[in-house]
């Protein structure tokens, strides 16, 4: 039985150790990112990718670029989650495509006028849209019954020249996705409210 996202949120944990003779039904994965493709992107770009690793030995040199880590290997799926950060110019209208004319026109306009010229705010969406798809995908797959493990430890230049990262992407981070094989660590703990949640302004 899925879990309610409130559950799934309190229930998730990085996990480190995963079951590594666990696999991944195809349909699971399967679910799990055509769900994470209906999360939000600015002007519906659209703008990640997700790399799927499924070769061991691309598994085991990736893990060797990634302080060793062991969930690299060892989970059921290790997602590379890619932003394309020229995705705004290309075939803009395809975002649009089951709108109607007007609409699809208008928007491909303001696409342009927004993201041309603007190389930081096209990265810098890149990165919202992939953090976006990183938690639902967290949350999605402990509502499911998998572990993840969201990870930024690993060399990025040698990791995107493994993958054949093209020149205008950009490696956001990885998540590991699969079966616990450990209970996770104790919780470092939950900073208060009051000191993570600002009324209107900053102080001073």
């Amino acid at each position: 039985m899925p879990l309610d996202v409130a559950t799934a949120i309190l229930q998730r944990r990085a996990t480190k150790v995963f079951d590594a003779t666990h696999e991944m039904p195809e349909h699971d994965l399967a679910a799990l990112l055509d769900l994470t493709r209906r999360m939000p992107t600015a002007f519906n770009i659209q703008n990640w990718r997700f790399v799927v690793v499924r070769d061991a030995d691309l598994r085991r040199e990736i893990r060797a670029v990634a302080w060793d880590q062991p969930q690299v290997t060892d989970a059921s799926a290790l997602l590379i989650l890619c932003a394309d950060i020229k995705a705004w110019e290309k075939s803009p209208g395809r975002y649009w495509q089951d709108a109607p004319e007007t609409a699809r026109t208008t928007m491909v306009g303001m696409i342009d006028q927004y993201y041309r010229g603007r190389e930081q705010v096209q990265r810098d969406e890149g990165l919202r849209s992939c953090g976006m798809a990183a938690g639902a995908i967290m949350l999605l797959a402990e509502s499911m019954g998998y572990a993840t493990c969201p990870m930024d430890g690993f060399d990025f230049d040698a990791v995107g020249r493994l993958i054949r990262l093209p020149a205008d992407h950009e490696i956001v981070m990885f998540v590991a996705v699969g079966k616990s094989a450990a209970p996770p660590k104790p919780c470092g703990g939950i900073m208060p409210r009051e000191a993570l949640m600002i009324d209107d302004r900053f102080p001073g």
